[in-house]
């Protein structure tokens, strides 16, 4: 059976190698309205009618999935989106309440969200698009990989920029790879709105979130501008200067003979809900806090977690929030008495506003320095750093101003997080081991140092 589907001149590229798969990966960087979902829905249907597999659909947040598309109509057709991707003639079952849908051909295609990806079982998972992946978690696309790769499938992302985040990273790394389809379509390149209806936009944003932050918004929904920092993002700024001035790079751990660091590695920690709860690690030499890794539980397994540390020899202290004092989980001890048992050494960090911890995050970022470069641990700083880039205020559209409290995401607990380690390093600093200075036997008097010292300075080559 035959389901047509007209592709605009601009969207060709992209839909082409996209059904016909000439790539295992593709980015599509386009513009808003440029018909990014549609697109790909149709693609996935035909590949999954060539194909018997799973396929899945993954958005930002699962909940964020029925109301963008599941639910949403298309308004020149009055048709639900997924019945024009889908039509029920090709369908075997629909699960309404699980966003799943059985082919006729065996396929299935369902809904997710980046942010419950932990949860899900993919066997025979063939394909998986990351819609709007800007603002997706990026460590849903660590998880679903191997998946993909077992069955040799594909994985597609689509999105518009917000700001210098794994979004680009992704879309740099498909530029130089053979096996990516890499593309931006700004509006300039698509000619997709006139003049008019471009300023049209641009008023109405403005209108709605400011003369600054709509023009931002604007140029990177409309000409996917990368620059800058997520709008609304904390440390954005931060992070980019950061980056621009080389303190993200390779810094060793450096360890004596026996193996043992030189430097303790210290923990800032994030003890919320049992799950999600990001880890940093950080050493401070010379009073500079040197960011060298950072971990994020796949469990809600403290010993687990606790095991990871020690097999890397992180056993500095352990700063935690000042909830860790108390009973939860269920539990009639406290998480500070559970990280005892287990032989780690936690300490509550001081209890202030969060806007303090944020403002401390912000000084220490700008003195921080990250451990960058190709090995695994500077892949899981690099997870870190996508968190803080991401970690931003909510929008208050009736005020038309941004709220104090961060966006529940993703990013809020690996931001959390930070602001601990802002809190925190200062401490350890104060702990650290001062130089050796060089001792002299007590039993010299000053006058036998003052002697030493000449004879030494006597000595043929001195000083040269």
């Amino acid at each position: 059976m035959e389901h047509e589907f007209r592709v605009r001149w601009y969207q060709r590229a992209f839909h082409q190698a996209f059904v016909q798969r000439r790539y295992d990966r593709f980015i599509e960087v386009a513009h808003r309205r440029w018909g990014k979902d549609e697109v790909v829905l149709q693609g996935t249907r035909e590949l999954a009618l060539k194909r018997p597999a799973s396929y899945w659909h993954c958005l930002p947040e699962y909940a964020q999935a029925r109301r963008a598309l599941w639910t949403a109509v298309n308004p020149r057709t009055g048709r639900r989106r997924v019945d024009e991707a889908f039509p029920h003639d090709i369908r075997e079952t629909t699960d309404e309440q699980g966003m799943f849908i059985r082919l006729t051909n065996g396929s299935t295609w369902q809904l997710i969200g980046s942010d419950n990806y932990n949860t899900l079982v993919g066997a025979g998972v063939a394909g998986v698009v990351f819609s709007e992946w800007a603002l997706a978690n990026p460590a849903s696309w660590g998880y679903i990989r191997p998946m993909v790769e077992e069955n040799g499938g594909w994985a597609a992302f689509i999105t518009t920029p917000r700001g210098n985040n794994h979004a680009k990273s992704t879309y740099d790394l498909g530029c130089a790879s053979d096996n990516w389809f890499a593309e931006i379509s700004d509006v300039t390149r698509t000619g997709a709105l006139t003049q008019e209806q471009l300023d049209e936009s641009l008023a109405e944003y403005q209108a709605l979130f400011g003369i600054d932050f709509g023009k931002a918004l604007f140029e990177q929904e409309y000409f996917c501008s990368f620059s800058g920092a997520m709008i609304g993002a904390y440390w954005g700024g931060e992070i980019n200067a950061a980056e621009k001035s080389g303190r993200i790079a390779p810094y060793p751990l450096e360890r004596d003979e026996t193996g043992k660091l030189v430097h303790p590695v210290h923990t800032a920690w994030d003890l919320g809900k049992a799950v999600n709860n990001p880890i940093w690690c950080f050493q401070v030499i010379g009073g500079v806090p040197h960011i060298v890794d950072f971990y994020r539980p796949e469990s809600d397994d403290l010993e687990e977690w606790c095991l990871w540390l020690d097999g890397k020899g992180y056993h500095g202290t352990d700063y935690v929030p000042h909830d860790a004092l108390q009973a939860n989980w269920g539990a009639k001890r406290t998480r500070k008495d559970m990280l005892q048992d287990l032989g780690r050494k936690p300490r509550a960090v001081q209890k202030v506003a969060v806007a303090d911890g944020i403002n401390a995050g912000r000084e220490t970022i700008k003195v921080a320095r990250f451990h960058g470069g190709d090995d695994d641990r500077a892949g899981r700083v690099a997870l870190g750093l996508d968190g803080l880039r991401n970690y931003r205020r909510e929008w208050d559209d009736d005020r038309k101003t941004f709220r104090d409290n961060p966006v529940k995401d993703w990013a809020e607990h690996i931001g959390s997080a930070f602001r601990y380690l802002g809190l925190a390093w200062r401490e350890a600093r104060a702990t650290e081991k001062p130089p050796e200075e060089p001792r002299f036997p007590v039993e010299r008097t000053i006058n036998e140092h003052i002697r030493a010292l000449s004879r030494t300075r006597s000595k043929p080559g001195y000083g040269q």
